[in-house]
């Protein structure tokens, strides 16, 4: 499938960030359409087109909408989930920096259908200039009549706030991000109730991502059939893969899903980096299982990625050689998941840290037989038992890289080293090597002791 330019049409422009190169260039059409139509029909479209949340679960996003309750005397709010917090994952950065009116046009688009007059972007605080981008928008928005009150003449009111966030992955979780949005520390909600009927300041509340937000003026101006006419019948659309690790070119690219993973790679990214041959690869980010070379022609939708065992995720690709270490690479996310961690839960907050302790010592070359059996205990009783995601995603690339690299873990174990192609890394122990990995953190907790 070659590749298209939808959402990424406008990267190119050297002014398609700003209001004058955004309208010339044929945007706010789709809010224009939606300024005359019914919000039951908008909501239908979306329904029609069949597009699926960008950001991770995959959910109907006009089912979404259309869970929200009309009739309770509470405002509706609108909130766009711009934290981006997964590993490998870049895709509504360059959108927000690139083309921050597509996102302002589909918030104003969804809060016409919600019947929402109020909205928030809760943003990373480490993202600087995409939110530098968004207040510009934003002001111009605001100046030009395509945001405030009575918007272009339609009767039609409609505010937007920028809210910067601390910068904690959990807050990518919808209602640890509500809680923080409304001041307190980003822990997840017992859910039900569930946020389309009591979520922001317990009002009904529809959160999304800023890639399904941005995806929704296309789908108003140009139709659910056209919408459909890419990708595959359950994953419709087009989508941005962001590609990162060992390719010679990586980098954010827009193809219809159900695209191989194999053509993404060879024909935008260039292939694997020379004399490199691709080991094992995670489909969407960090917190998805990891398939391996035998999954290369998989097709880079909801379903084919589910079939060949992980998941699509943000459809973050990042991927690795075979000079790389599985282990390595599985306790460098293992020790951001503990460090994320919130706290709420004891499977999580004490099982991420178990699992970086053993994952350290075996590549510390202090590994044990039973430590493998231990790791998947763990992750099993981890997994299902969390408050949140967070949890079953720190277990999804340990499992799976036992399930298809167990030889090097027993190597790592029995024999204190790895594989001789396998490139060193800091603190990677090789064959002639006497090098320890530093401790990532402090000694073990008062009353812990190593199982």
């Amino acid at each position: 499938m070659p590749e298209v330019q939808v959402l990424s049409q406008r990267y190119s422009l050297s002014d398609g960030h700003t209001l004058d190169g955004y309208l010339r260039s044929g945007g706010m059409a789709g809010l224009r359409v939606a300024l005359d139509m019914a919000p039951a029909d908008i909501i239908t479209l979306v329904k029609d087109s069949g597009l699926r949340g960008r950001g991770g679960a995959g959910f109907p996003t006009g089912v979404k909408w259309g869970f929200v309750p009309q009739d309770t005397g509470r405002p509706i709010y609108l909130v766009v989930n711009a934290d981006e917090g997964e590993p490998g994952t870049f895709k509504d950065r360059e959108l927000m920096e690139r083309d921050p009116f597509m996102l302002l046009e589909g918030m104003a688009i969804a809060a016409r259908a919600l019947g929402c007059a109020r909205s928030f972007i809760f943003i990373r605080g480490e993202y600087l200039w995409p939110g530098i981008r968004l207040e510009e928008a934003i002001a111009e928005a605001y100046t030009d009549g395509w945001l405030g009150k009575d918007i272009q003449g339609s009767g039609f009111d409609f505010d937007v706030t920028l809210h910067y966030a601390a910068g904690a992955y959990i807050c990518g979780e919808e209602t640890a991000l509500l809680d923080a949005l409304e001041g307190r520390r980003g822990q997840p909600r017992l859910r039900p109730p569930f946020p389309a009927v009591a979520g922001l300041y317990a009002c009904p509340t529809v959160v999304n991502n800023v890639e399904t937000i941005a995806t929704v003026p296309h789908i108003i101006e140009l139709g659910a059939e056209w919408f459909r006419s890419m990708g595959t019948e359950k994953s419709p659309g087009p989508k941005l893969f962001c590609v990162s690790g060992e390719v010679v070119r990586p980098g954010n690219y827009e193809f219809p899903m159900g695209t191989p993973a194999r053509e993404i790679i060879e024909t935008a990214c260039g292939g694997m980096l020379p004399d490199r041959a691709l080991k094992f690869w995670a489909p969407g980010g960090s917190s998805t299982p990891l398939l391996t070379a035998e999954h290369y022609d998989v097709g880079m939708d909801f379903e084919s990625i589910s079939a060949a065992g992980s998941l699509l995720g943000t459809a973050a690709m990042m991927m690795f050689s075979d000079r790389t270490s599985v282990v390595d690479a599985v306790l460098n996310w293992t020790r951001f998941y503990e460090h994320e961690s919130c706290g709420k839960c004891t499977p999580c907050r004490e099982g991420t840290f178990w699992l970086a302790q053993i994952l350290e010592r075996i590549l510390d070359r202090r590994g044990r037989e039973q430590d493998i059996q231990i790791l998947d205990d763990l992750c099993d009783n981890i997994f299902g038992r969390a408050f949140c995601a967070l949890g079953d995603g720190a277990t999804s690339p340990i499992k799976s890289s036992i399930k298809y690299f167990r030889e090097e873990y027993v190597q790592l174990i029995e024999q204190g080293r790895l594989p001789d192609h396998i490139e060193p890394h800091a603190g990677v122990v090789t064959e002639n090597s006497g090098h320890h990995r530093p401790h990532s953190r402090p000694p073990a907790r008062a009353g812990a002791h190593a199982r």
